[in-house]
């Protein structure tokens, strides 16, 4: 399978049936003004071919990854802050966590993703973009 990313774009899978993750992605959508980002559920045939191809536990990983053109992957906490780093400013300021150690940041991620369905809820099945949208979902 070929995934479709010019080489300045990046792909965040996110968890397509998450209130807290769509919002997010939203979000996103709302601050990429450079047009940085695509996306795709974990759920869809792209979001599993790219699960497979990094041997992704999803046991583990459940909420956002982010996919680079150089066969890159970034997982939770660090996906979400290279993700702010590409918002602009002061959104890009997040990044400045980076130099706090992974298993510190994981911490606070996973606690927030374990009770992401508890705190935001879930829905039946993934979002459908609008049809100005569509074009940034893979």
């Amino acid at each position: 399978m070929r995934i479709n990313l010019d080489k300045n774009q990046k792909l965040i899978l996110f968890d397509g049936v998450c209130n807290l993750c769509d919002a997010s992605v939203q979000y996103v959508i709302k601050h990429d003004k450079n047009d940085v980002f695509r996306y795709t559920a974990l759920q869809s045939e792209v979001g599993q071919f790219i699960i497979k191809k990094f041997n992704v536990d999803t046991s583990k990983t459940d909420s956002i990854l982010l996919y680079s053109p150089e066969n890159t992957i970034f997982y939770k906490s660090t996906a979400a802050l290279k993700i702010a780093s590409k918002l602009g400013f002061p959104r890009n300021l997040m990044a400045i966590f980076l130099i706090v150690p992974t298993f510190i940041r994981n911490f606070v991620y996973d606690f927030i993703a374990k009770n992401r369905y508890k705190w935001y809820g879930k829905k039946e099945e993934c979002m459908i973009p609008t049809p100005e949208l569509k074009s940034k979902f893979l």
